[in-house]
């Protein structure tokens, strides 16, 4: 992770953008996590890569903690989501089932959330709870930023939220300027190993070691001067060979040593570094900063890099294509190879192959002739001693007046194919072509040879065409195949929390409507209706979301529905001041209360054949009970009429929030929500936000389990009149407390470590002004206290200046 001294090098099309850059912003906690970007994107402009990841808006640098878990490869970078030039970074976040299909994801660190510069890093799952971190069922997820010095960073909800740890004390501090940690497991010594690059008697990397994520020793120092930021080190098998393997240290150029690693020190084979790839391997290049992914489900060692030179006008960089690396044996010693994952295939349409081909001067000869594409993959061998031509190879983007785009050609005396070297293997060569909007990836002999490149082509219709030439001879073409890549963006849902099963489609219903992305969830916006389904079909369930009302009439969870939505279920929301169920043709029922465009409400359908009943805000007795018979079963989704809504966790059979507490339930200043990854009620808001149930207690014993997300505090509040403006809450505070307080009074505190992230069980126990609070399964209160401000009120829940979660809030 380079500073703000590179940003001069920028292309021309940017340097306004750097010399005058967008102001950076930080976010408060309540605002957590942001997703900063345009509501709907179409990821088709010119020179955006159609299978290159790159950010929906923004700018992009190096990629970070590259991981595998629970069904997704998670894609971190280096971010600046307010401007399309480097300035105060935050961690971008992206998510992909298979590697290709990239979806946008909220930003995972951010300044004023998250302490320090948040500048590159690593991350890996702690898959054996080393770290003690865990709570709930998904593994940490564990990552380490910072300069000059690293800080951690965890997720214990699968990567939707990172907390702080010990509020980014430095867990390690090398000398000089340092940056840039990569940690990874050591399965022959069961620890963690972590590198940090420094400069610290000149460039290299301290190495450390861990058995627990949060305590590191100092273990040796390796030193090379080629050896500048960003390392990256993995053990590869050599030529497929478990028993013969070595050890990798690579830096932000793609230089490259192997080795020998024996827990403590690493010993190179060599002194003078190899590439892995021949493109531009700086900052301002094509190839910078590449990491491989951690807990691959198979093995594998992949690998993507940050592309410095694409941009465009709402986004800066972008990502290589996912490669694997192997190591094969040469005369020369071990060497790297890098080639496109196999799941490449999941993008090729309209396949076309040739064989025993002559290829000369003569354009009829030239088998791509007629051929014209955009995106695609071109594989193709050369019988190099059959051929007599000084080069061969191929024209991209080609136009009628013979100009093109990009030449990648082989020369037979030099041996080189785009200008690298690369010898003929048994009188062969290979060559494979990934031809994007804005990248070019060249690959030679399996690997051997990798060239990542930014290209600006053009994809005008008049402009894309393909030519297989010759200059001065033949060229023996073995074998070609064509592949037609189709585009790996919309695949996924970037803000919208559901269980149920993608993709995701719009329905217009009525009316005209469209669906875009927000922090708060999935928007639409329809003259009528419009309809969002998911793939999930559903007779008997239990089905719930929150809905909001941003402004026209309804907002509502659609269920039973048919694939273009003329036959479904709807249970809304109206801003005419009911909860409505209905079908085409029919109102089944209403219930008349007040509805407040702006304020998230909870719904929850259970259907049981016939019997359908409606539950408003977490209430105990449904609000509508009814019986129709029209639909037995069909798609479950969304719906908006009139106007815009938002709608988000949408959950079937989920756990929801469990209460025994009466409803609906009242929000009071800030947003409430009803968690899909964490099980609970989500409360959000700066200063004091309260979500108060309809239990009214005087005497009483009450108890819950609160999680803070970000910020700093979440408690159980009791004894709270309408408003909150008179109350009781016990908290666990994130400053090291539990506090037992009411407005204008601090009536008691006890000391105890609070880690954020972390779900805590508080009990109160009040009769008349005797208030005592437990924590965890204690015996003994941590505060019994005595105070005879409020004798009775409602029972309910209060988080103060960021976001928490409450969870199983009972009265006994």
């Amino acid at each position: 992770m380079r500073t703000v001294r590179f940003r001069i090098l920028l292309v021309p099309a940017i340097l306004i953008a750097v010399l005058v850059p967008a102001s950076a912003q930080a976010s408060p906690s309540s605002d957590y996590p942001e997703f900063p970007y345009p509501a709907t994107a179409a990821y088709d402009e010119p020179y955006r890569g159609q299978f290159h990841f790159s950010s929906r808006s923004g700018w992009m640098n190096d990629v970070n903690a590259p991981l595998y878990y629970n069904g997704l490869y998670h894609l971190f970078y280096q971010h600046n989501p307010h401007g399309l030039a480097w300035d105060t970074m935050h961690w971008g976040h992206a998510t992909s089932p298979d590697l290709v299909h990239w979806t946008q994801k909220p930003v995972s660190l951010e300044p004023g959330v998250h302490p320090g510069d948040l500048f590159s890093g690593a991350g890996v799952v702690d898959t054996t709870n080393t770290s003690g971190l865990r709570t709930g069922a998904d593994a940490p997820i564990v990552a380490f930023t910072g300069t000059n010095g690293v800080s951690i960073v965890y997720s214990t909800d699968g990567a939707r939220t990172f907390q702080s740890y010990d509020r980014g004390r430095k867990v390690v501090v090398p000398s000089g300027t340092s940056r840039d940690p990569k940690v990874l497991w050591d399965a022959a010594r069961g620890r963690w190993v972590m590198v940090v690059w420094s400069d610290g008697g000149g460039n290299g990397v301290n190495v450390y070691t861990s058995t627990n994520l949060l305590d590191w020793t100092y273990r040796s120092r390796f030193s090379a001067g080629w050896l500048f930021e960003c390392p990256d080190f993995f053990s590869l098998a050599v030529d497929g060979n478990t028993g013969n393997t070595r050890w990798v240290m690579t830096d932000a150029s793609g230089e490259y040593v192997t080795g020998t690693f024996d827990g403590a020190a690493f010993t190179p084979d060599f002194t003078a570094p190899q590439r892995m790839d021949q493109g531009r391997n700086a900052f301002d290049g094509s190839f910078y900063a590449g990491l491989v992914f951690s807990n691959m489900p198979d093995g594998r060692t992949v690998q993507m890099a940050w592309q410095p030179g694409n941009h465009g006008a709402t986004w800066t960089g972008n990502a290589s294509f996912p490669a694997q690396l192997r190591l094969i044996s040469t005369p020369a010693g071990p060497r790297i190879t890098r080639l496109p994952v196999a799941e490449i295939a999941s993008l090729r349409f309209g396949t076309t192959t040739w064989s025993n081909r002559t290829v000369t001067t003569d354009p009829a000869t030239d088998p791509f002739a007629g051929i014209t594409a955009d995106t695609y993959e071109i594989l193709a061998e050369f019988d190099v001693g059959a051929s007599t031509a000084t080069q061969f190879g191929f024209q991209l983007h080609r136009r009628a007046d013979g100009g093109y785009d990009r030449a990648v050609a082989y020369d037979r005396a030099a041996q080189t194919l785009y200008g690298a070297p690369l010898a003929p293997v048994n009188g062969r060569v290979k060559v494979r072509l990934l031809v994007d909007r804005g990248q070019l990836e060249v690959f030679g002999n399996d690997g051997r040879l990798s060239y990542t490149d930014n290209v600006n082509f053009n994809s005008a219709a008049t402009s894309q065409g393909i030519r297989l030439f010759a200059t001065g001879g033949s060229a023996r073409l073995v074998s070609a195949e064509f592949h037609r890549l189709r585009s790996a963006w919309g695949q996924g849902e970037p803000t919208l929390e559901s269980n149920l099963a993608g993709p995701w489609r719009p329905v217009a219903g009525n009316g005209a409507g469209s669906w875009g992305d927000t922090a708060a969830g999935k928007r639409g916006t329809a003259g009528g209706d419009a309809f969002y389904l998911s793939d999930t079909t559903a007779a008997d369930f239990t089905y719930e979301g929150d809905v909001t009302i941003e402004s026209g009439t309804a907002a509502a969870i659609t269920f039973r529905a048919n694939a273009d939505a003329t036959q479904h279920y709807t249970a809304n929301i109206d801003a005419s001041g009911v909860v409505k169920l209905w079908r085409p043709g029919r109102v089944i029922a209403t219930y008349p209360t007040a509805v407040v465009p702006g304020r998230t409400y909870h719904l929850k359908v259970v259907t049981a054949g016939a019997s359908i009943k409606v539950y408003l805000d977490h209430g105990a007795t449904p609000v509508i009970d009814a019986t129709d018979t029209a639909y037995a079963g069909g798609y479950l989704g969304a719906n908006v009429f009139n106007g815009t809504g938002t709608v988000q966790n949408l959950t079937l059979n989920g756990p929801g929030f469990s209460t025994n507490l009466a409803g609906p339930w009242q929000p009071v200043n800030g947003t409430w929500t009803t968690t899909a990854p964490r099980a609970g009620a989500h409360g959000t808001g700066a200063g004091d936000t309260f979500y108060l149930s309809r239990t009214v207690a005087a005497d009483l014993t009450y108890e819950g389990d609160l999680t803070i997300v970000n910020g700093t505090a979440a408690a159980l509040t009791f004894r709270a009149n309408a408003d909150a403006t008179q109350h009781y809450s016990a908290n666990i505070d994130a400053s090291g407390v539990v506090k037992l307080w009411r407005p204008g009074r601090d009536i008691g505190t006890y000391p105890t470590a609070i880690v954020p992230g972390r779900t805590y069980h508080l009990k109160v126990v009040a009769v008349g002004a005797s208030i005592k609070v437990y924590l965890g399964n204690g015996t003994t209160p941590v505060i019994d206290a005595t105070d005879t401000a409020y004798s009775s009120g409602y029972l309910g829940a209060n988080v103060y200046d960021g976001s928490a979660v409450v969870q199983r809030l009972n009265r006994s």
